[in-house]
């Protein structure tokens, strides 16, 4: 097969593959008689418009990538919501109290103690028996209030639970209706998550899901 210099070959590539002044196989200089040239040129065509595509694709699909996650901030999206600060103010006296009701009562087991041993010279076996039984049974009910307050699944828990959980539940549905209006697959929380270092204010529909809860600036 032959082909002719002013086929539109890159001339690089007819340069190497033609000897220039000489006949090859019958062929004039400036003719190409080389019959690869054809296919490696259509190869390099292929491969450029191949390498064009690809980048376009990856181009396209970090751009898409990109508006699949966004950020909020739930400590600033619960501060602006005033129930959510009644009810911490709330959850915060009630603490308070109850703590002070835990406090009295070891401070009379404290004092319970301490008559005890400044009495223990004068008591008999049977009255020191007496008032051990009693100091242990104090510091049993201190223990048992405390943990009646305070424990896992105990009254400031159950106080927390009913005044904080619907509003992060608002919160947590009001963030899903952002998601699902805005095609968003991911959302992270940046006040909890500690591998964030930096992103930017675009990516955070904080101010959107408080638009959403009624709450909007």
């Amino acid at each position: 097969m032959e082909l002719s210099l002013n086929d539109g070959l890159p001339n690089k590539l007819i340069r190497y593959f033609c000897v220039k002044k000489t006949k090859v196989r019958h062929c004039e200089a400036d003719v190409c008689c080389v019959p690869q040239l054809l296919r490696i040129y259509q190869s390099f065509i292929f491969m450029k418009k191949f390498l064009i595509a690809v980048a376009l694709i990856v181009t396209c699909s970090i751009g898409a990538m990109a508006q699949k996650f966004a950020l909020v901030d739930m400590e600033y999206i619960l501060k602006n919501i005033p129930a959510y600060e009644m009810a911490n103010e709330q959850l915060n006296q009630v603490s308070l109290r109850w703590q002070k009701e835990v406090d009295d009562l070891a401070k009379e087991a404290e004092t319970m103690y301490k008559n005890y041993q400044s009495d223990m010279v004068f008591l008999t076996d049977e009255q020191k028996k007496t008032k051990e039984e009693e100091i242990v049974a104090k510091e049993k009910e201190v223990t048992e209030l405390r943990y009646k307050y305070f424990g896992p699944q105990g009254e400031l828990f159950q106080k927390r639970q009913s005044l904080i959980k619907p509003i992060q539940d608002d919160v947590y549905a009001a963030i899903k209706k952002v998601s699902e209006e805005r095609g968003y697959q991911v959302i992270f929380d940046r006040a909890s998550s500690q591998s964030i270092v930096f992103a930017s204010p675009r990516i955070d529909i904080s101010n959107e899901v408080l638009t959403k809860l009624g709450y909007g600036k």
